[in-house]
């Protein structure tokens, strides 16, 4: 039986349509909402004290994408959340997501799993920003994000990865050749 969208409980909404480089949450300002991606590709950032931006997330189709630091912070984000390319988005308030034990309990299981997954994601990318070779990382970054890598520019890649663009290339050229 194909798994149910969880997020079936919020189809009244419609997709709304985001222009590549909105932003849908800005860092220090007031959040409450995560966003399920139906088309395009958005991303979690921070900006560091010297104006570095570091990508945290990229949210592709069927992804899910929040700042959960708002949850601790009295509503403040932490990162700030755009569109990368053109994208429809549907946004789910956190106070929906909190409901939805009321529902199916399908529906609830199939949620669980999306987030089960999304947190699954994110421990394997501290591990391997602590222990992957830049070659590694840029192998599993294509392994977890498998069409974004013509679709993203190199910047964005490269700082995902905490490397620099010309690194980036270097790993790319190297992976060819080695092939």
């Amino acid at each position: 039986m194909p798994s149910q969208n969880p997020f079936q409980l919020f189809e009244s909404e419609k997709p709304r349509l985001v222009k590549k480089g909105e932003v849908l949450i800005k860092s220090g300002q007031k959040a409450s909402e995560a966003f399920y991606v139906v088309k395009g590709c958005l991303r979690s950032y921070m900006v560091d004290a010297k104006g570095k931006e570091h990508i945290y997330q990229f949210a592709p189709e069927d992804w899910i994408i929040s700042d959960l630091e708002f949850f601790k912070n009295k509503g403040v984000a932490f990162l700030t959340i755009d569109a990368v390319e053109n994208s429809e988005v549907k946004s789910i308030p956190t106070s929906r997501i909190f409901n939805i034990t009321a529902e199916d309990p399908a529906l609830v299981q199939e949620a669980f799993n999306k987030f089960q997954n999304r947190v699954y994601a994110l421990q394997q990318r501290v591990i391997q920003l602590l222990a992957y070779s830049a070659e590694e990382r840029y192998q599993e970054f294509i392994k977890t994000y498998p069409n974004l890598s013509n679709r993203l520019p190199l910047k964005m890649i490269a700082s995902y990865l905490g490397l620099t663009p010309e690194s980036l290339s270097r790993v790319r050229k190297e992976l060819v050749k080695g092939r």
